[in-house]
């Protein structure tokens, strides 16, 4: 990883450490938020993958209108950081803890890497 690389790296935890810690107080049942990216296609191969416990709860979140107000936060926060994604939506995919069990037995890093795109509903998709 370039030293440039690097820098962009540590902004990308310390926006979303940020964006995270509000989600946690406000979001019933958002669990954690993560990113991958290679650094070679940066800024087109980053994903922000945002985790809720279950399908029920992460349903709830997309009905009472939370997921706007989420998706703007992550765009501002990141912007105070100097990192600019003037299309937030793809970026960011929504998932569940309880879908990494079913389908990669709780394997987050098979599931991450597994990660190609987003579906119609912003959910990760898999292949």
């Amino acid at each position: 990883m370039r030293k440039t690389d690097k820098k962009t790296d540590n902004k990308l935890r310390e926006g979303l450490t940020v964006v995270c810690e509000h989600a946690l107080d406000n979001y019933p049942g958002f669990v954690w938020i993560t990113h991958v990216v290679d650094y070679t296609l940066y800024p087109k191969s980053l994903r922000i993958i945002c985790v809720f416990d279950t399908e029920t709860q992460l349903t709830q979140f997309n009905q009472s209108g939370h997921k706007t107000v989420l998706l703007t936060l992550i765009q501002r926060t990141l912007a105070q950081y100097q990192i600019d994604l003037k299309d937030i939506n793809q970026y960011v995919s929504f998932d569940t803890e309880t879908a990494c069990d079913q389908q990669h037995n709780g394997n987050w890093a098979l599931r991450l890497n597994n990660t190609n795109s987003i579906d119609k509903n912003g959910r990760t998709k898999l292949h």
